[in-house]
């Protein structure tokens, strides 16, 4: 086709109705039938067979099966109907895994296509499209959606992601949770909970998605919202700093156990005086052995603890 944007020939495959299956460069595929989208997907984003096998609901072996007998019966492809015929999935769960299939590969297949940035040129770029016409995904049709309509679940997709997380930074680097949490708790959802547990420092959002069988746009907005909380580091964060240690129980320290005057080393060590203090003399009045200070600091270590 000689039109180059992906919106604009999604839009001109809709208006002539046509049956068949769009490839998006090497990111993906959109299936279309009658003009209406039928299927799409992402090599970002986990599809039908993964996100069963994933969760334990079929066996990557029922999958093969069924896919093997759909492109057997002469390009009838119907794999769907067929799982559904053998008890393995009741219609619902089907037609529920293809919907929310399609709409997690197309906000990652449109999304550069809707940006709202233009080049130079006036046109947005992006991979180079081919339409197959007849080809049908093996799972057959079991859900539709009007390409307008699409358009606009993915525009909201997005603006959701911004409210989140205004900035795409974590996006595509590995999930690193933070060592200690701003705060004394936090709430969570399943899913972040999942993020957090599944996260090992090297994988990024798309490939946690895969690993938990969730889809790719609830993974990555779960971890926007774990990022503004807080619960997220970045590569170019700074290694968090270990807080100061207090003296244990019944450890002494200053002048009456036989230590010099001047600033100990150790933690004390980095304390700095303030206004009006001379920097050669320890900040902190020195500690004696009497009981009455060490369970001072003992209660101070606890709430500087608790406060963690």
């Amino acid at each position: 086709m000689a039109t180059t944007t992906l919106d604009s020939v999604l839009t001109g495959l809709a208006q002539e109705k046509a049956t068949g299956s769009l490839r998006v460069g090497r990111n993906g595929t959109i299936f279309l039938t009658r003009g209406q989208v039928s299927y799409a997907e992402s090599t970002g984003t986990p599809g039908v067979e993964e996100l069963l096998t994933a969760s334990g609901r079929i066996s990557a072996t029922a999958v093969r099966k069924a896919r093997q007998a759909a492109g057997a019966e002469g390009g009838q492809a119907n794999g769907g109907d067929l799982l559904v015929g053998k008890g393995v999935l009741t219609r619902g769960e089907l037609e529920f895994c293809v919907l929310g299939a399609t709409l997690d590969a197309s906000y990652f297949l449109l999304d550069r296509a809707l940006d709202s940035g233009l080049d130079a040129a006036g046109a947005r770029p992006g991979p180079r499209s081919r339409f197959r016409d007849g080809e049908r995904h093996w799972l057959g049709t079991h859900w539709f959606f009007d390409v307008p309509g699409l358009f606009r679940e993915c525009r909201r997709r997005k603006a959701r992601l911004d409210r989140a997380w205004p900035s795409s930074e974590l996006d595509t680097q590995p999930v690193i949770p933070v060592r200690r949490i701003p705060g004394r708790h936090v709430v969570l959802t399943a899913l972040q909970w999942e993020v957090l547990l599944g996260a090992d420092t090297t994988a990024t959002p798309a490939e946690l998605a895969r690993r938990l069988g969730r889809p790719a746009y609830s993974t990555l907005l779960a971890v926007r919202e774990l990022g503004a909380a807080g619960l997220l580091a970045t590569r170019g964060d700074p290694p968090a700093q270990s807080p100061p240690v207090l003296p244990k129980r019944g450890e002494r320290s200053g002048p009456s156990s036989g230590q010099r005057s001047g600033p100990s080393s150790g933690p004390r060590a980095e304390l700095r005086p303030g206004a009006g203090q001379d920097a050669a003399q320890p900040y902190l009045p020195p500690v004696s052995a009497d009981p009455t200070d060490v369970n001072l600091l003992i209660r101070l270590r606890d709430a500087l603890e608790a406060l963690q």
